[in-house]
């Protein structure tokens, strides 16, 4: 199954998230605002309400973050942080975070590495593992011709598509990331997930005991409201582990 699992595995972890999906989507939205309020001129923004969307954020909830980042409404300044380190059995862990206390995201988030048998190490100890990709995910279906996807993503500016069990993984560079996705949702593909991905290099199995504080630690950081992404190099997917 890979580190990515299945499509029903994603959705079931995204409603069982759905809550501090909803502040975190607020807030990438506030942020990307920031460079243009319109999404047809600002493609980062058009991801983010696509995103927000799919998880049915209401539009006043949609509306408003987007007034706060151009600065028509009053709201927190976030900025951006992120930490590199080690979970639970040496596996390589990037945390990107967005907040408007970093005294306060910084002591949280270590707290959490120590706590569940990590640490957070100094910029760049695990980010050489990691490659900066656009990543889209499309859900497979049967009457789906896999040569006119590839030709799609590919004429889109993608760099690589990977077949899977039941989707197929679009990635691109960054620079084109919202091209790719806007091109491809136009072209009435089910994008089941969408992000800029930190794509390892090289991947970590750690054992059964390891795997479950390795999942006790992503799931807390997940459920931290200031922690936008989790990536590691893990090979196994980490919604499928049972605590």
């Amino acid at each position: 199954m890979g580190r990515h699992g299945t499509i029903a595995g994603r959705k079931a972890a995204q409603d069982s998230k759905r809550a501090a999906l909803f502040t975190k989507y607020a807030k990438a939205i506030t942020v990307a605002a920031r460079d243009g309020g319109d999404p047809d001129y600002n493609s980062s923004l058009r991801v983010a309400i696509e995103k927000a969307k799919a998880i049915s954020m209401p539009n006043d909830n949609i509306n408003r973050a987007i007034k706060k980042g151009t600065g028509e409404l009053g709201g927190a300044s976030y900025e951006e942080l992120t930490f590199e380190g080690y979970g639970a059995g040496g596996v390589a862990m990037i945390v990107e975070c967005l907040t408007d206390n970093t005294n306060r995201t910084t002591s949280a988030v270590k707290s959490m590495f120590d706590k569940h048998g990590g640490n957070v190490g100094t910029p760049g100890c695990v980010s050489y593992m990691f490659s900066r990709k656009g990543d889209i995910i499309i859900e497979k279906t049967d009457d789906m011709d896999e040569d006119q996807v590839m030709e799609d993503a590919l004429e889109a500016g993608a760099d690589d598509i990977i077949t899977n069990e039941d989707n197929f993984e679009v990635q691109c560079d960054p620079s084109v990331y919202g091209d790719v996705d806007g091109a491809l949702r136009k072209a009435g593909y089910n994008i089941v997930e969408s992000e800029i991905e930190q794509i390892p290099s090289v991947e970590s199995t750690p054992n059964d005991k390891d795997l479950k504080k390795l999942k006790k630690l992503v799931d807390m950081l997940e459920e931290n409201d200031d922690v936008q992404n989790v990536h590691t190099n893990c090979s196994v997917d980490l919604d499928s582990v049972e605590l």
